[in-house]
């Protein structure tokens, strides 16, 4: 084991058996009269209804309480390359090695980006106005640090419902951009990195960038990232649509950008467990983010998808394996999917060609949920890029949902999570999401219940991500369909990449999926 063990691993035994005990307390979603727990824990699962029956959300509670009790002991944050991640890794690291699985930590540094402390936007001409950070801006995650009074120049904007703007995406859209202006670009097309060093390539001194405003859920200060690549050497700072419109339409705008923020090069860690099945050239992943934001614990984003792959390598220690199943707690995924993009890279082309699919499970139990898989098949939001296969894994999911009676929605398919860096490099890829920041409609409560213009999760990326920022019945329902979709392909990916494997003991009869609510199209 590495340095995080051997510094942190005090805090191992302790918290595990925390885990255990709060196991026993907390609410499950389903009933738990038998077996045992000591059972379930030593028993081979080998068939979906003896997983099912053993995937118990008190149990996944208990390992967030774990991370919870880690953050409250360091500093309130699990942000990577600092303590409580340290500490996070060691935990997880501590549970799967009590399991029996084969673990390794892929160590590496990488930069990351903090707010200091209060940032400022400010309007100092034609008239002197001040804005609310928080309410009309924001700094964007992994902006370089920087205070800058200029002009400012628009970008190719486009306004109103169904816009298509690509604004700051090529360098031509810079075309007599005037050096030394602040450069107001908007959301939309390709990525927040790409707009700020176009617009740095440009002469712009700082950038100003607003949402998007094509559809009523891209209309806040945009929730997203520069990435650790970053090399624009400017501020950057996001807006709300209504302030970008209003700039955009404002002659002789001076503005002032103040991005508060500092860079460092941070020690930080994956984990990676693997149990080799008979056929190991046929390799299983299913990934989560162990990291939080600098703000907060992280209990949701990513506690709830961390401690369930937890939970699974738990119940799956006694399974004989078919197909080699690897699992992965990612590092500084909100630094920019850093961690899952370092391991991606560092793979060969014969052992990225093992891997048969790779799952994703990121935030699986917000507290305002709707059910989401991400949308291989393009029903609601169109793409580019899907590897083959990635339909097969939605439907796989939807299936579940259906025969437990759930309703169910897409999500983008945008690359906001870990699962860019596989579907980059054409490996099937799928998961679940239950929602961040976007507002509940009514028409999504009147099918999921839950508060109408709430965010799905309230607290993503704040400081009440805690252990009770949470629903049982999401967290719940998606432990098991994640726990079903792991031992499934353990045993054949045929439907993904057209390798048989083995059939699954037992009987467990799929229906067709019943089809996506379409709550997210016009």
């Amino acid at each position: 084991m590495s340095g995080f063990g051997r510094v942190l691993g005090r805090h191992v035994r302790a918290l595990a058996v925390i885990a255990v005990a709060l196991a026993a307390v907390l609410p499950v979603g389903k009933a738990q009269a038998a077996p045992s727990q000591a059972d379930c824990d030593a028993r081979p699962n080998n068939t979906i209804p003896k997983m099912l029956e053993c995937m118990r959300v008190g149990q996944v509670r208990a390992h967030q309480a774990a991370l919870q009790a880690i953050a409250n002991d360091n500093g309130g944050n699990r942000f990577a390359g600092l303590a409580g991640h340290n500490a996070s890794v060691d935990y997880v690291v501590g549970v799967l090695e009590d399991a029996g699985w084969n673990v390794s930590l892929q160590e590496f540094d990488y930069t990351a980006y903090r707010e200091l402390g209060p940032s400022a936007l400010q309007q100092t001409a034609p008239n002197a106005v001040t804005y609310v950070e928080g309410v009309d801006f924001g700094v964007i995650d992994q902006s370089d640090p920087g205070d800058v009074t200029a002009a400012v120049t628009p970008v190719d904007i486009q306004l109103g419902l169904g816009n298509t703007t690509t604004s700051g995406c090529e360098s031509s859209d810079f075309a007599g951009f005037p050096a030394g202006n602040i450069a107001l670009l908007q959301r939309g097309v390709c990525t927040f990195e790409l707009k700020a060093e176009n617009a740095a390539a440009a002469g712009a001194v700082g950038i100003v960038i607003f949402n998007q405003g094509n559809t009523p859920d891209r209309t806040g200060i945009p929730p997203v990232t520069l990435t650790a690549n970053n090399t624009s050497g400017i501020p950057v700072i996001g807006t709300t649509y209504e302030l970008g419109a209003t700039l955009t339409n404002t002659p002789g705008l001076v503005m002032r950008v103040f991005a508060n923020t500092e860079r460092e090069v941070l020690p930080t860690a994956n984990v990676i467990a693997e149990r080799t099945g008979a056929n190991d050239d046929n390799v299983v992943m299913a990934g989560a983010h162990l990291d939080s934001v600098l703000a907060g614990p992280g209990i949701n984003d990513n506690g709830s998808g961390s401690a369930v792959l937890l939970e699974i390598a738990q119940q799956l220690a006694h399974v004989k394996l078919q197909n080699t199943v690897r699992l992965a707690w990612w590092t500084a995924e909100e630094s920019g999917l850093v961690g899952s993009t370092n391991y991606v890279a560092s793979l060969s082309q014969e052992e990225l060609g093992r891997i048969a699919l790779y799952m994703n499970f990121d935030m699986v139990g917000s507290p305002n949920y709707i059910f989401m898989t991400q949308d291989a098949d393009q029903s609601s939001f169109a793409g580019a890029g899907i590897p083959d296969g990635s339909v097969a894994i939605e439907d796989l999911f939807e299936s579940f949902y259906t025969k437990q009676g759930e309703p169910y929605d897409d999500a983008a398919f945008d690359g906001r999570s870990d699962y860019r860096a596989f579907m980059l490099s054409d490996i099937p890829s799928g998961g679940l999401f239950t929602g961040a920041e976007v507002p509940k409609t009514a028409e999504q409560a009147g099918i999921w219940g839950g508060t109408v213009g709430a965010a799905f999760d309230p607290c993503y990326h704040q400081a009440c991500d805690t252990f009770a920022n949470n629903n049982n019945h999401a967290l719940s329902v998606n432990a098991d369909l994640i726990a079903f979709a792991v031992l499934t392909y353990s045993y054949s990916t045929n439907s993904v990449n057209g390798v048989p494997g083995v059939k699954a003991p037992g009987s467990y009869p799929l229906p067709a999926p019943a089809g996506s609510e379409l709550t997210f199209v016009p």
